[in-house]
């Protein structure tokens, strides 16, 4: 289980990374964050960040018909949610490289 604070911080880029490998919607988008670990994730807490995330842009939406009942939203990437999954992934990397040295050495000090 991941802290809800910590998550609040990375779960937004992690939608738009899912979102950039195929246009899907929100229930597909759900599973895919329980394949990655994001098992506490709920629906209810995907939708919200989706508008959110197509109010400031970075998302496009249509629906679109279903074989398997009513229609679906179905989200893509905006140029704009394309330079942000960018730009998270950048910081994401260099705060992740900074936290793995900080442990690293908290390790090498108690050998």
């Amino acid at each position: 289980m991941i802290p809800s604070q910590m998550l609040k911080g990375i779960l937004e880029g992690c939608i738009l990374a899912v979102i950039s490998n195929k246009e899907t919607y929100g229930y597909e988008i759900s599973e895919k964050l329980k394949g990655y670990g994001f098992d506490d994730i709920s629906e209810g807490t995907i939708y919200p960040l989706l508008q959110r995330l197509e109010k400031n842009g970075m998302v496009i939406s249509k629906m679109q018909a279903s074989d398997l009942g009513p229609k679906r939203k179905y989200y893509s990437l905006s140029d704009k949610g394309r330079d942000e999954v960018a730009h998270f992934f950048d910081n994401y990397s260099a705060m992740s490289e900074a936290v793995m040295k900080v442990f690293n050495d908290l390790i090498r000090q108690r050998l």
